[in-house]
């Protein structure tokens, strides 16, 4: 497995969908529903008949609703395409209780309509937009961008809008995110090693970040509070992080892992942590206080000092938090290809390895009761 997401409009329940990639068996999501409480996971299985996924994303306007990008094999070729499918009712909300047996009674996703892609190539990963009604999607394709508007309950995607990739040599994309600043009017893709900024209302490129990385980019992320700070990380075992008024150099670099970096995610609350998975089989959690919305601490009331307080506190302002790794996790066995945080609980994240293994971990209490105390 290497597809993990989020239930993206899920906020009350701990959820995560993981896609499979058996090539003996049909494919499957297996929908995760994390009972905090007593800390037990639930299981449910949906069939994903028509191939290997690699790549899963979620509606962040209605539960039912998810999109993958899965491989096809007709005669001699194998084609990655997308669809937007439906989950049955009685799954969509992340409240239930499991059946016992979960094995008897695997169910089918709906499909509500493919994202054509027979002219554009390869589809790579599918985004929606981040503060959208779930109608707006983008998908990007061999070197294609493309801006889907669903219709009709999403049973129909017109493509509104595209752009393409042009220059020498293959230019393929590998991963993009879609920036919830601006009003979700930019996205950010990465091809080879650079990373490239889009206005989707002109569908123009406006910045570029030559060779971001020595090696390939494997994937990207904003930061939620910040609205010029981009994440991104790739082969050179590196994650960087870019202000994207001034792309020349990245603000700060982190060299932790010792293979490929596949993943990088700003939590969605507390910009200065930072979840990264690797093929070097680690989960690492930074603390990137020093370029976070708060860098120097939560600021207190000045009525609230006493006057010898004050000149501890005054000192103490000036200096930013230092920046550090708060720990690396080693519980999985094989590469690390997807790490997430949860969308209903911001201390609790997921990571996935090729071997199917996923884990769920939470921020250290410690560092939880500092960042909010």
């Amino acid at each position: 497995a290497r597809a993990l997401t989020p239930q993206t409009a899920e906020t009350d329940a701990i959820r995560f969908l993981v896609g499979t990639q058996s090539l003996r068996y049909d494919n499957q999501i297996h929908i995760i529903d994390f009972d905090d409480e007593n800390n037990i996971i639930n299981k449910n299985v949906l069939l994903h008949q028509v191939g290997e996924i690699w790549h899963i994303s979620t509606s962040p306007a209605d539960k039912g609703v998810l999109a993958t990008c899965y491989n096809k094999t007709s005669d001699t070729k194998v084609m990655t395409c997308a669809a937007v499918w439906r989950m049955p009712k009685e799954l969509e909300s992340g409240s239930h209780e499991s059946p016992d047996d979960s094995s008897s009674n695997t169910q089918t996703l709906e499909l509500l309509c493919h994202l054509d892609n027979t002219a554009h190539g390869n589809m790579a990963c599918v985004m929606w937009e981040p503060m959208g009604d779930g109608k707006k999607i983008i998908s990007l394709a061999d070197n294609n961008i493309l801006l889907w508007d669903l219709q009709e309950s999403s049973a129909k995607a017109v493509l509104s809008s595209s752009a393409a990739l042009e220059g020498k040599g293959q230019l393929k994309f590998t991963s993009g995110r879609w920036s919830p600043h601006h009003n979700c009017t930019q996205i950010a893709t990465a091809n080879d090693t650079n990373v490239r900024g889009w206005d989707t209302r002109s569908m123009r490129q406006i910045y570029c970040i030559e060779n971001a990385h020595g090696q390939l980019v494997r994937d990207l992320d904003f930061n939620p509070n910040k609205q010029y700070y981009l994440a991104s990380c790739g082969d050179d075992c590196k994650v960087k992080f870019w202000d994207t008024r001034n792309v020349t150099e990245p603000v700060k670099t982190l060299e932790e892992h010792s293979h490929w970096v596949w993943n990088v995610r700003y939590n969605h609350s507390h910009d200065q942590l930072i979840l990264t998975g690797s093929s070097d089989s680690r989960v690492i959690l930074s603390n990137m206080v020093s370029i976070s919305s708060e860098p120097f601490g939560h600021m207190v009331d000045d009525d609230e000092l006493s006057d010898q307080e004050d000149q501890h506190q005054e000192e103490k302002i000036k200096e930013p938090l230092q920046d550090s790794v708060i720990a690396t996790y080693e519980e999985h066995e094989d590469s690390v290809y997807a790490v997430e945080w949860s969308s209903a609980d911001p201390w609790l994240f997921a990571s996935l390895s090729y071997d199917g293994r996923l884990v769920i971990n939470r921020v250290p209490r410690a560092l939880k009761y500092h960042i909010l105390l």
